[in-house]
């Protein structure tokens, strides 16, 4: 098996993850020019677990067809498109390009090769449990001290962060009645598995596909407003030059798909079935239960 690096970059702002990235990751070396070999560089925000699963994925796809594969961990989005866009990383293997993180694309699209989406119909939620009495966003509008006139986020930098707090809150007049509460997806995840145990309400604002709307008795809130944003693609994003440098490996992240099934079943295996430390044994488990993905790629 192929030496795989794992580069933690614990970043908090973005401006200062954008040079410690730039200093710390190199663009990958080109497949030779025989289809095989050269180093590919995944960068993945971990907490954002479809990232997470696919780039594991990807890891046992290209090590078996004889590349090298590196596997960048960021914190924040902004420093991803940036690495991107300056060829520091080679691919954003599960970008959200068209919605939340539009404002990256217009900045840095220019720069980015867009491989494609593998699943088409990602979304932004706010989530509240399940024995919670509201069912609609506008419903939080009256009811602040319900749930203590706080909306559970996730990182600052974060797409689903920025519309929360210039599109949601603005279209449903919660800007006076309800602070957004800022932190990173696993305190956002502490605070809900919390409520939850204690019966007690809760919002929390979510995405799909992604594990937790599963392990936790939660319902999506309906958004009569629309200001969450219409369903997405999920997309490889890569570096300029990607595809001249490695045909074979963007022709197979072209043809990449996965269905509701497969990909719940992924990333519910490599986060909670195996968890951290052994993604690698669950995407060979996943394999095993999906013989017909690797034909797929190159079909």
């Amino acid at each position: 098996m192929k030496r795989t690096t794992t580069r933690r970059g614990g970043l908090v702002a973005a401006a200062v993850a954008a040079a410690l990235v730039l200093a710390a990751c190199g663009s990958g070396d080109s497949d030779n020019g025989d289809g095989e070999g050269g180093t590919v560089n995944l960068g993945i925000l971990p907490a954002w677990t479809d990232g997470l699963s696919t780039a594991y994925l990807w890891k046992n796809v290209l090590e078996s067809e004889g590349y090298d594969v590196e596997i960048t961990e960021l914190s924040e989005a902004a420093p991803l498109y940036t690495g991107l866009a300056n060829g520091d990383v080679d691919v954003y293997p599960s970008g959200w390009p068209e919605v939340t993180h539009a404002e990256y694309m217009n900045e840095y699209g220019d720069d980015i090769e867009d491989l494609g989406a593998y699943y088409d119909e990602a979304k932004l939620t706010f989530a509240v449990p399940e024995y919670t009495d509201i069912d609609s966003i506008a419903d939080l509008t009256d009811n602040a001290d319900q749930f203590g006139g706080q909306i559970i986020g996730i990182e600052p930098g974060a797409g689903l962060t920025d519309v929360t707090k210039n599109s949601v809150m603005p279209a449903y007049d919660l800007e006076d009645d309800y602070e957004l509460v800022e932190s990173s997806t696993t305190a956002m995840l502490a605070e809900l598995e919390t409520a939850v145990d204690a019966e007690r309400d809760i919002v929390v604002t979510l995405w799909r596909p992604f594990w937790a709307n599963t392990s936790f008795p939660v319902k999506d809130l309906e958004d009569p407003e629309g200001a969450l944003g219409e369903a997405e693609g999920l997309h490889s994003l890569a570096r300029t030059g990607f595809g001249d440098d490695f045909p074979d490996v963007a022709d197979m992240m072209s043809n990449f798909k996965l269905t509701d099934e497969q990909y719940g079943q992924l990333e519910d295996m490599v986060v909670n079935e195996y968890g951290e430390g052994n993604e690698e044994e669950a995407v060979e488990a996943w394999l095993e239960e999906n013989p017909d993905f690797i034909d797929s790629l190159t079909s």
